[in-house]
């Protein structure tokens, strides 16, 4: 019986080894990029989840790079994922999407967004549809015309009520300021408790986007989807209310994508809910996220600070009525501001890159990328390098004076590139400024507490940055 046993056990042991050459060595048709999957199933997902406490690049990232290069693969929740820092293969991944690559998201992302579904990989040009009704409602022609003064608005109402308290969460008070304008202009919906409660959701989902995807209780995951079925049911309940009173006319994007659902077969009323829910986690997070950084770096420097003000009380000296509205003129003449908002955003880094998957087998400079296999365009990297940024983990919002447009487009990406660039992109960054020329021309306000920074791989600010604010 010895003998069956040893033998057995010899058997188990050479398809255990088969096996994990195999997860190390998998098939193409020639070189892979240079790297470790790691162990077999969890891959390297641990290493990428250990928390780094500053603004630099990932360790994971920076270990690597260091290592193999600018481009290299590993494994991360059981998906093997080529990761570039090269922008040269970052744009050409970018202008082959659709061809060689296409759209794609780990397994929580695409659970929580609802990115996956048959409908949609089976329809084309629905991003070009979700990206051109998106721009109808939220693009630069109605942000000039309507939503501008609605932003103001806004942030004015805001603002006024946070005087006389001692402390604000300035990134969940920020994001509920989002979310609320978001549900109007996508619903017509006037914020009630309920709705306000999706702040309180949204927050946790960013621990757990690039979880191990272990539907356990007790895991991040697990509460990741648990809040997301709750957030799902608060939005599906708004649309129920707005549906069964069709007597009420609007002009939303509700009722534009609802009169699409004849004629495009990818909407239906569960697609629906999900997009809702993802333009505004989208809103929520930049917005919330960037706002946060921008003031932590503002009350840190005293000099951006005055100059920034200063830009917005010229705007307003220069005003007929200084009380009146914002312009869009007005909103064009910020160039500090904005640089502070870019600055804002490059030090962010809110996510680790972009995400893409190949269609079929991919040659690039010698290496093979197999079919089915994960892109991520590390735009945090092409954000932190030295040879682009001198000293780039310093906020310097002065750097950005001497950028061409063309280095610009190369080195920043915070909203994606081309085509498939964040609808929202030039949104966010309109709230953004209409709310700090609210905050520096009518209110002062001063540091209460301060979180740590962490990336966990995601941007977490911990206990974020609390303010008191006051009346100039």
């Amino acid at each position: 019986m010895w003998i069956i046993g040893t033998f057995a056990s010899a058997l188990i042991i050479a398809w255990l080894a088969h096996w994990i050459y195999r997860w190390n060595n998998p098939k193409c048709n020639g070189v892979l990029p240079p790297g470790s999957f790691g162990l077999p199933l969890i891959g390297e997902t641990l290493q990428l989840t250990v928390p780094s406490y500053s603004l630099d690049l990932l360790p994971f990232l920076k270990k690597r790079i260091q290592r193999y290069g600018k481009t290299f693969r590993t494994s991360v929740a059981g998906r093997a994922i080529v990761v570039s820092a090269d922008p040269e293969f970052c744009h050409f991944v970018l202008q082959q999407d659709g061809k060689l690559f296409d759209s794609w998201s780990l397994d929580t992302f695409t659970k929580i967004f609802a990115q996956e579904s048959e409908a949609s990989t089976n329809i084309p040009n629905v991003h070009k549809y979700i990206r051109s009704t998106v721009l109808k409602h939220f693009g630069m022609e109605v942000l000039r015309e309507k939503l501008l003064p609605l932003m103001e608005e806004a942030s004015r109402i805001t603002i006024k009520s946070w005087l006389g308290q001692e402390s604000i969460d300035l990134k969940y008070a920020t994001g509920i300021m989002a979310i609320n304008l978001g549900i109007k202009q996508l619903l017509s919906h006037i914020p009630t408790q309920s709705s306000e409660k999706l702040g309180d959701l949204y927050f946790s989902f960013g621990q757990g986007l690039l979880s191990i995807p272990l539907n356990i209780p007790g895991t991040t995951y697990y509460q990741c989807m648990k809040n997301h079925k709750k957030a799902l049911s608060i939005i599906r309940e708004i649309i129920k209310d707005r549906v069964s009173s069709p007597e009420t006319p609007h002009n939303d994007f509700l009722s534009h994508i609802m009169m699409d659902m004849g004629k495009e077969k990818f909407l239906t009323k569960d697609s629906i809910v999900q997009l809702i829910f993802g333009l505004l986690f989208v809103t929520f997070d930049s917005l919330s996220t960037t706002l946060t950084l921008a003031l932590m770096f503002l009350e840190e420097n005293p000099k951006a600070l005055q100059e920034i003000t200063d830009e917005h009380e010229a705007i307003i000296k220069q005003r007929e009525v200084s009380d009146s509205s914002i312009t869009w003129e007005e909103y064009k003449s910020m160039p500090f501001t904005l640089n502070v908002i870019h600055e804002s955003l490059r030090l962010g880094n809110i996510s680790p890159g972009l995400l893409r998957r190949t269609k079929g087998e991919v040659e690039w400079k010698g290496y093979a990328i197999p079919a089915g296999w994960g892109i991520l365009i590390a735009t945090s990297a092409f954000h932190l390098d030295p040879k682009t940024y001198k000293d780039p983990t310093t906020f310097n919002p002065w750097r950005w004076k001497d950028f061409e447009s063309d280095a610009i487009l190369k080195n920043s990406m915070p909203f994606g590139w081309g085509m498939k660039q964040c609808a929202g992109a030039e949104y966010a960054r309109v709230f953004m400024a209409t709310f700090l020329h609210v905050l520096v021309t009518k209110y002062r306000y001063i540091k209460v507490k301060r979180g740590g920074i962490r990336r966990n791989p995601i941007l977490d600010l911990g206990e974020g940055l609390h303010i008191k604010v006051m009346e100039k």
